[in-house]
C-alpha cells in the first residue's frame, strides 16, 4: 500500500530534520475546518464540525487539548489567536463570532447581527481589529480593545468567504461568490460608506486568502492560485484540478502554502515565488494549513477527526493511518437500508454507544424514551432545552419528514430531511434497534 502521505517532487532541501513536532492532534469528535498555531508559546487552535475549538499545547513531541471552547451552535469553520496569545476568536456556521479567553475557556463576547453563516476571521497585523467574513454579502469589523462592532462593510455581490489584512495594515482584502477581489482602505471612517476598489474580477469564486508583501495571494473555485498586487497585476503559480480550499503563511512571511479540494498541496518561497515542496495528501481534500513558528511543520486538517504534522525538512514522513478506517461516514457493503441512511445523513454527529466521542451531536444510545434535551452532559440549545417532546418512532419519523428547523425550531441540529416514506422507516427500524445498547462493533442492527 502506497504511503499515506506521498511525496511527490522536492524544490529546496533546507537544513537538517525539523523540530520533533506530534504526529497527529486527537481530541475532536467531526471534520476539522482550520488550525492555527501561535507565534509564541507552543499552543495550537483547531476549529471543527463538531461546534467545538480546541486548544493544544505541544512540547516534547507531545500534544496536549487543554479546552475544548464550547460555545457555538453549528460547526466552527475558523478560529484565530488574538495579540498576546491569550485571548482567540471563531467564527461558526451559526452566524456568530465568539471571543475567548484561552486561560479559563470562557466566552468573552458574542458578534452576529445574522444567523447568515460566517466562514473566516482574521486578526490585523497591530491586533486591535478583527475581520470576518460573512455569507449575508458584508464584512464584519470588530475592534478587540473594546469589544464592539464597528463596521459592516457593504459592497460585495455575493457571500463572502475570505478576508485578509495586508500586512503593513494598510488596507482589508475580502472575496467571496462574486468572484470579486476588493480592497477596502484602513483606518475606517467613523461614518460612511468604507473607500474600496476592486483590485480584480475573478471567472470563478474566490474561496480563500492571504496577505504577502505587496498585495494579496488568492485561491479560487477553479484551482487557481495567483499572487495579486496592491495595482491589480496578477500572477498565477498554479492550478490545481479542484478547487483551493487553504492557504497558510509562515510566520516570517518567507513561505506561503495551498492546499485543495484534491488533496494536493504546494509550498513556494514567497521571495522568488519558487516552489518549495509538492505533496499529495490521499486521505482527502485540505481544508486548514498552519506553519508552525519556525517554519519547519505544517499543520494539515481535512476531512478526519484528527490534524495530522507534516514535517518540511529532512526525509519525508507517511502520515499514519486514520485510527478509524473505512471512516465512519463511508457507506461500506453489507449495510441495510437503514444503516446506509444513519451513515449519510448522522454518523458525522451521532454515535451509537454511550460515549458521544466529542461529537456535534449527543450519543443516541438509549434514544428512544428519551425526552428531548435531557441527556446529562451535551450543551443543548435552549429550544431543546424547552422541548417537551419525547423520542420514539412517530418524533423521530416526523424530524427527517418535516426537518429539525421545524419540529424542533432553534435547535443547533442541521437541516436533515428524508423525503422518501420507506427510507424514512428504515431509518427509524435501525435506530430503535441499534440504540439499544449495542457494544462497539456489534453486527446488530447493521445488516438488518
Amino acid at each position: 500500500m502506497r504511503d499515506r502521505f506521498l511525496f511527490l517532487a522536492l524544490g529546496l532541501v533546507l537544513g537538517g530534520p525539523a523540530q520533533a513536532a506530534p504526529e497527529r492532534l486527537v481530541g475532536h469528535g467531526g471534520p476539522v475546518k482550520a488550525v492555527v498555531a501561535a507565534e509564541e508559546g507552543g499552543r495550537v487552535l483547531t476549529a471543527s464540525f463538531d461546534y467545538a475549538v480546541g486548544l493544544w499545547q505541544i512540547s516534547d513531541s507531545e500534544a496536549r487539548l487543554l479546552h475544548r471552547l464550547i460555545g457555538h451552535d453549528a460547526a466552527v469553520n475558523d478560529v484565530a489567536f488574538l495579540a498576546g496569545g491569550r485571548r482567540a476568536i471563531s467564527v461558526s456556521d451559526d452566524g456568530t463570532a465568539i471571543v475567548w479567553d484561552l486561560e479559563s475557556g470562557k466566552a468573552l463576547g458574542r458578534f452576529g447581527e445574522t444567523p447568515v453563516k460566517a466562514l473566516d476571521v482574521e486578526v490585523s497585523p497591530d491586533g486591535r481589529l478583527a475581520a470576518v467574513a460573512k455569507w449575508d454579502r458584508r464584512v464584519l469589523v470588530i475592534d478587540l480593545e473594546t469589544m464592539t462592532l464597528v463596521s459592516a462593510l457593504e459592497g460585495n455581490r455575493d457571500r463572502v468567504n475570505a478576508v485578509a489584512f495586508a500586512r503593513d495594515g494598510s488596507a482589508l482584502y475580502s472575496g467571496g461568490g462574486d468572484g470579486s477581489l476588493r480592497r477596502w482602505s484602513l483606518p475606517l471612517p467613523d461614518k460612511g460608506i468604507a473607500p474600496h476598489g476592486v483590485l480584480r474580477e475573478q471567472g470563478w469564486g474566490i474561496n480563500v486568502l492571504r496577505a504577502v508583501a505587496g498585495g494579496v495571494v488568492v485561491g479560487a473555485v477553479d484551482g487557481s492560485v495567483l499572487v495579486v498586487s496592491d495595482e491589480g497585476e496578477a500572477r498565477e503559480l498554479f492550478r490545481f484540478e479542484r478547487p483551493v480550499m487553504a492557504l497558510a503563511r509562515s510566520v516570517d512571511g518567507s513561505q506561503l502554502a495551498a492546499g485543495a479540494g484534491d488533496g494536493q498541496l504546494r509550498v513556494w518561497e514567497t521571495g522568488s515565488w519558487e516552489e518549495r515542496k509538492a505533496f499529495l495528501n490521499d486521505l482527502g481534500p485540505v481544508w486548514g494549513l498552519s506553519f508552525d513558528v519556525e517554519g519547519e511543520v505544517l499543520w494539515l486538517a481535512g476531512l478526519d477527526d484528527e490534524v495530522y504534522s507534516l514535517p518540511l525538512t529532512g526525509p519525508p514522513r507517511a502520515l499514519p493511518e486514520p485510527k478509524e478506517q473505512p471512516r465512519r461516514f463511508h457507506l461500506r457493503e453489507g449495510l441495510g437500508p437503514g444503516a446506509r441512511e444513519f451513515q449519510r445523513k448522522c454518523s458525522v454527529c451521532h454515535t451509537l454507544t454511550p460515549d458521544d466521542a466529542n461529537r456535534a451531536g449527543p450519543t443516541l444510545y438509549r434514544l428512544f424514551g428519551r425526552r428531548a434535551g435531557s441527556l446529562p452532559g451535551y450543551p443543548y440549545s435552549q429550544a431543546l432545552l424547552d422541548s417537551d417532546i419525547v423520542w420514539n418512532e412517530e418524533t423521530v419519523a416526523a424530524l427527517f419528514d418535516h426537518g429539525p428547523d421545524v419540529v424542533t425550531p432553534g435547535t443547533k441540529m442541521p437541516i436533515q430531511r428524508i423525503t422518501d416514506p420507506g427510507r424514512r422507516a428504515a431509518l427509524v427500524r435501525f435506530l430503535k434497534g441499534a440504540t439499544g445498547g449495542l457494544a462497539p462493533g456489534a453486527d446488530r442492527g447493521l445488516k438488518e
